[in-house]
């Protein structure tokens, strides 16, 4: 029997019909067996702020630290906004990695999906998300590289997406879901 690895995703945008959460969701429908994957939401975590993350930290802060720990692997879908990653998302990361020496991200395997309208598809906010990666602990998944540029055709207006994105997203949470097995 396959084990079933419990996936965080982390979708760095806060709009409700963004193509990054589209996206968030196509992956977890494409998802094998194996993995189940689930967005935890961002938008409500107080800016980190070490005076108010205390001995008792704020309820949103400790809820999410919480989902973070309990997960068997992370998973980042992200646009881009001044070539890096959202001010939402790089919040949710200072709140997941503290207290210092108590990250939630530490040793899980993760992945990193951008997405934008544009040509280059995030790949500045792709890269400076590893970097962080880097230093939390989190080996990245580092192929397939997912930069989704044109992203505002991925989707018809109902919200399917389309059959010439769906290959890449399949080889992507294939490639995810053999990169969490390894590294568990």
């Amino acid at each position: 029997m396959t084990q079933v690895h419990s996936i965080a995703v982390l979708v760095g945008s806060l709009r409700k019909d963004s193509i990054n959460r589209k996206i968030a969701l196509a992956l977890a429908e494409l998802a094998p067996p194996s993995l189940d994957l689930n967005i935890v939401e961002i938008g409500d975590l107080p800016l980190y702020n070490e005076d108010i993350d205390g001995p008792v930290p704020p309820p949103a802060y400790a809820t999410f630290r919480e989902k973070l720990a309990s997960a068997d692997g992370l998973l980042f879908v992200t646009p881009e906004y001044n070539r890096s990653v959202p001010g939402v998302l790089k919040n949710a990361i200072d709140v997941g990695s503290r207290p210092y020496g108590k990250s939630a991200f530490s040793g899980k395997p993760g992945a990193v999906i951008s997405a934008s309208p544009g040509a280059i598809g995030g790949f500045g906010a792709n890269h400076h998300l590893r970097q962080s990666l880097v230093f939390l602990d989190v080996p990245c998944l580092q192929q397939p590289e997912s930069y989704l540029g044109g992203a505002g055709s991925f989707f018809d207006e109902s919200g399917v997406l389309s059959d010439n994105t769906r290959p890449f997203l399949q080889s992507f949470i294939d490639a995810f879901a053999a990169w969490v097995e390894k590294n568990r």
